[in-house]
């Protein structure tokens, strides 16, 4: 655009050149005429360009606005998707639940249950890699930043990974900050940050392997230090490493499994937080290094480390809970689970039977599903929270989307918490023993 501005002043310059020819032609005496053609002829060229100009910016408004809309529909579908894929993830997870209690039944009973849940956990961990590239890509993450310690960050990471490390007989040394620090930050995008590149880590380490974290601080800055003695990085693909989709030679049979997001979103997070983040290999087979630096925060007192937070209390008594779900396998199997945890369970199949049930019945607990038939979740709550009653029930919302508006607008529809399935049951059941402590 500056190019073309600065030709249409050329072209200005032009045309007034060529209007003081003609003027100097007629006050010499002459007639002017070929002066004169040559300014028509100038005016002609300025006015096409123009017309240029003009076509040339109403299609570069339609080129934008296509590519904004074709944004628009790309988030949209990643959420549909994810929403459509964890519906039926939600009731596998709740099975396995189930089979962890039954240990009694068959000896190979929790071999098949830990399989269903590593799969499952993994199943969700892609759908959601999926959405936060989506919503990198499109500006749309937002980061609740507070003070948090160095070490409850390294501590969240390794709960995620542990599993993992297990399962691939690792070994796993980790080294925390001996004086604890404080970064400013979102704990829960950090610890994502951190477990993406131990669970990249342990996949690219043979079974027996080993995998070390390091926590380091230098001056103003924390460095957590990933080291593993896997199939390290080629040289070509070194530089590469954080680019979304980039992924390094496979074989047919992609034991390593991924879609070349987890690092890329890695990136961003930790640049997002003021950090930085390198890789280091020798080459192949010679293991990887990766480093992420953080900035201390301001004033930070030292030897302070992050409060673990208070067990959840196990509920003085069952709760009465109404689970308003329309998919039959995932109602079934969370009332299951429910009463298997000492509580009694009621029942809807859509929005306006749990109304009706909420009106003629006292709950300590709604577990209601968002996208129902006939009345939605956030119409559900509406009507609920209009009653006149003497005690308002502890509403969880339970849904296959995961954006951030999605939660604020169920929470500012009434309900006090919103979960994301596939729902973890020790996050159900602790939420309940908290209500079922306080009621």
């Amino acid at each position: 655009m500056k190019k073309e501005t600065h030709s249409s002043s050329q072209d200005d310059v032009r045309v007034r050149q060529a209007i003081d020819r003609v003027v100097e032609a007629v006050r010499g005496g002459h007639s002017g005429s070929e002066e004169i053609q040559d300014l028509l002829s100038l005016v002609s060229q300025l006015r096409e360009a123009n017309q240029n100009l003009v076509l040339a910016a109403v299609k570069a408004q339609v080129l934008q606005e296509t590519a904004e809309t074709r944004n628009r529909q790309q988030n949209e579908f990643l959420a549909m998707l994810a929403h459509e894929l964890r519906n039926p993830i939600a009731p596998i997870s709740n099975a396995a639940s189930l089979l962890e209690k039954m240990t009694s039944a068959h000896p190979l009973l929790p071999k098949i249950q830990g399989v269903i849940s590593r799969q499952v956990t993994h199943m969700a961990r892609l759908i959601d890699d999926l959405l936060d590239a989506s919503r990198i890509t499109s500006g749309k993450v937002s980061l609740e930043r507070s003070r948090i310690t160095v070490n409850d960050i390294l501590n969240r990471a390794l709960e995620v990974v542990r599993s993992t490390i297990d399962q691939r007989h690792q070994q796993l040394l980790a080294e925390p900050l001996e004086n604890d620090v404080m970064v400013e930050g979102d704990l829960i995008r950090l610890a994502q940050a951190m477990s993406n590149i131990l669970v990249n880590a342990s996949k690219f380490t043979p079974e027996g392997g080993k995998v070390t974290v390091l926590l380091k601080r230098h001056g103003d800055a924390v460095h957590f230090v990933v080291r593993d003695s896997g199939i390290g990085i080629e040289s070509e693909l070194l530089p590469h490493i954080f680019e979304l989709f980039r992924q390094g030679p496979r074989t047919l049979a992609r034991s390593e499994g991924g879609l070349g997001i987890g690092l890329s979103v890695t990136k961003a997070l930790v640049e997002m937080h003021g950090g930085r983040i390198a890789a280091h290999s020798m080459g192949r087979d010679m293991g990887s290094e990766f480093e992420i630096v953080l900035p201390v925060a301001q004033d930070a007192p030292q030897g302070t480390a992050g409060e673990d937070p208070a067990p959840l209390a196990a509920p003085a008594a069952c709760c009465r809970i109404l689970l308003i779900e329309d998919n039959p396998d995932t109602s079934a199997t969370l009332q299951l689970l429910l009463e298997l945890s000492g509580h009694r369970v009621t029942v809807a199949p859509d929005g306006l039977s749990g109304v009706s049930l909420a009106k003629t019945n006292t709950y300590d607990v709604i577990l209601c599903d968002i996208g129902l038939p006939g009345l939605n979740g956030y119409g559900v709550i509406r009507q609920v929270r209009q009653l006149e009653a003497t005690h308002q029930p502890y509403a969880i919302a339970i849904s296959g989307y995961g954006q951030p508006e999605d939660r604020a607008r169920a929470i500012g529809a009434g309900f006090n918490e919103y979960l994301v399935k596939p729902v973890k049951t020790d996050t159900v059941l602790g939420l309940i023993a908290t209500q079922g402590a306080a009621a």
